[in-house]
């Protein structure tokens, strides 16, 4: 099986709010992964041609990886984007409308987050934009109508600012469920990235509506790293959704429904 590491990494930066610390790497770090990738001999392919080998095309190249990077974050834009543009590197930046709004970061408390000037001026330098919901909620919880309006309506707000189409989606917090993705295709996204087991590796059979990422943390050590440029240390997907999981989805529903949900993110 041709295993691929599709990378996510959520902030690259030295200061971030103690929420998102967990979910943050240095500048330092990111730069020794990029070296890690390149000395293990991965080659960086854009997302598309994963999707289109997922969706029936020509296989990747064996010992390909992806980057991906979630919700918007303002260090994307002065941090991550030179660092990649100086390797030439191919990347994929899931943004969060309604986090773009001047003064209006409100999914993301006390985060900086691009505006959409800067996310137009990433666009038209090659980085391939795509669609995380408006607010970031948990999908998998929400009433169908609702679920509707975040994925569409993320949709329709990117394509309009942008002025080309969008297809590539991600789950907030990698959460889905099989109505969450009839959803996000019947709104015209034609791929969606999850996050399987905490991290996995993605594969030429994988789902293109709930491919697997690797989820880079601010704890985890190099060896951990170097075990996934060399195609070990998480399993490959696809593979059926555990017991845990769909656990986990009913617990949080029920919060939902008696009117306290579960705070992914701190208010």
């Amino acid at each position: 099986m041709n295993v691929v590491p599709v990378f996510l990494y959520h902030a690259v930066s030295d200061d971030s709010p103690s929420w998102l610390a967990q979910f943050t790497v240095s500048p330092r770090t990111f730069v020794e992964h990029l070296d890690m990738i390149a000395d293990s001999g991965l080659r960086v392919i854009p997302l598309r041609r994963l999707v289109a080998a997922l969706l029936g095309g020509s296989p990747v190249p064996r010992r390909s990886a992806v980057l991906t990077f979630d919700d918007g974050y303002a260090d994307f834009a002065t941090t991550v984007a030179p660092l990649l543009a100086a390797r030439a590197l191919p990347s994929t930046l899931y943004v969060t409308t309604g986090a773009l709004r001047p003064s209006e970061s409100m999914p993301f408390p006390s985060a900086a987050t691009l505006t959409w000037s800067q996310v137009r001026e990433l666009d038209a330098a090659g980085v391939e934009i795509g669609g995380h919901t408006e607010t970031h909620p948990q999908l998998d919880t929400l009433p169908r109508t609702r679920v509707r309006e975040e994925v569409a309506g993320c949709k329709r707000r990117l394509e309009d600012e942008l002025g080309h189409p969008v297809d590539s989606f991600a789950y907030p917090h990698g959460y889905s469920s099989r109505s969450v993705r009839a959803s996000v295709r019947e709104a015209g996204w034609t791929s969606a990235a999850a996050i399987r087991a905490a991290s996995a590796f993605s594969s030429e059979r994988d789902d293109p509506l709930r491919f697997a990422r690797l989820m880079v943390q601010a704890d985890m050590g190099r060896d951990r790293f170097a075990n996934w440029t060399s195609g070990t240390g998480a399993p490959v997907a696809p593979f059926s959704e555990g017991l845990r999981t769909r656990g986990w989805r009913a617990y949080r529903r029920a919060r939902a429904v008696a009117g306290l949900p579960y705070r992914a993110i701190p208010a």
